[in-house]
């Protein structure tokens, strides 16, 4: 059958309704990094079901020490062998997909003993990361969207502090695009690590782990979630976003079936003001799954 081209106001109508759609939509994020077997990053990005992929870890910081990433076998930052991926992330950053790198994890050695080892972590992340410049940027020379913050451990102070610097760097940067800040809470409320830096407003995306928490995940009841939800909701922060594992075997609970979480889940948050999105935990359980293709129309 032959088609016909659309009018000029077919065309903006139909614009118009792929803009409202994107406006009032939820997008994913997922990480990205920390197992052998997964995508590429490339890849990952190129597959159009992710707004934001969130590289873990630089899992060694603060109190004096030299930081340190790790990305598993996709590369090896000692040797300079992840330079490459700047490559990568210009082209996740072409196709519209923000590229976060996140500091923390739950297994690592990190902390702050002052705002000064704030400063000094915040002038590392933007010199080697971000806008600024070093002679051994572990990523080469591409610039990332912002910062996470998987807090898990490592004492509760400073992580304001270091927040702060981050985003007045971000501003001090002519030209520059500023610096995304993101946290990865547990769901129960306050979170013990993050929630002093959550409080100073400058986060914009929050993706709230509804997992490994009986207690407030999913699985806990309509009612019992809901209430962890609307209070992480009341923080002064940009969007929520449900953070899920993308398979069973990702996390010890909280994992929810696609069609649960399409179906059941989703209508109860989807229209709440700060609704974001859904973060998955990780690309490598999600390449097996396909978890995100599935829920990726309803998010």
């Amino acid at each position: 059958m032959a088609s016909r081209a659309l009018t000029p106001f077919q065309l903006i109508a139909a614009l118009l309704v792929a803009f409202l759609v994107r406006c009032h939509g939820g997008g994913i994020a997922v990480y990205w990094g920390q197992n052998d077997g997964e995508a590429s990053l490339s890849d990952t990005c190129a597959s159009g079901n992710y707004e934001y992929v969130i590289l873990a870890f630089v899992y060694k910081f603060g109190k004096g020490q030299t930081p340190q990433l790790d990305l598993a076998s996709h590369c090896d930052p000692s040797s300079g062998g992840c330079t490459g991926l700047s490559d990568d992330i210009r082209s996740c950053q072409s196709s519209n997909v923000k590229v976060l790198l996140s500091i923390g994890g739950g297994d690592g050695s990190y902390g702050l003993t002052s705002q000064g080892d704030a400063r000094d972590v915040a002038a590392y992340l933007w010199n080697n990361y971000l806008g600024g410049s070093s002679s051994s940027r572990p990523l080469g020379d591409a610039v990332l969207d912002g910062i996470d913050f998987d807090i898990e451990l490592g004492g509760a102070k400073y992580w304001d502090s270091l927040a702060r610097d981050l985003k007045n760097m971000g501003k001090n940067q002519l030209g520059g695009k500023g610096v995304l800040l993101s946290a990865a809470p547990q769901c129960p409320f306050p979170d013990e690590w993050d929630n002093g830096a959550i409080n100073t407003g400058l986060f914009d995306f929050v993706w709230v782990q509804f997992y490994n928490n009986p207690p407030c995940q999913v699985s806990a009841g309509r009612g019992a979630f809901m209430d962890a939800w609307k209070q992480w909701e009341s923080m002064p922060a940009g969007k929520i976003f449900l953070g899920l594992p993308a398979s069973k075997d990702a996390a010890g609970t909280g994992f929810v079936p696609a069609d649960d979480l399409n179906n059941n889940v989703l209508p109860l948050i989807r229209d709440s003001p700060k609704y974001g999105g859904v973060m998955l935990w990780s690309k490598y359980y999600d390449d097996r799954t396909g978890y995100s293709s599935d829920i990726k129309s309803h998010v």
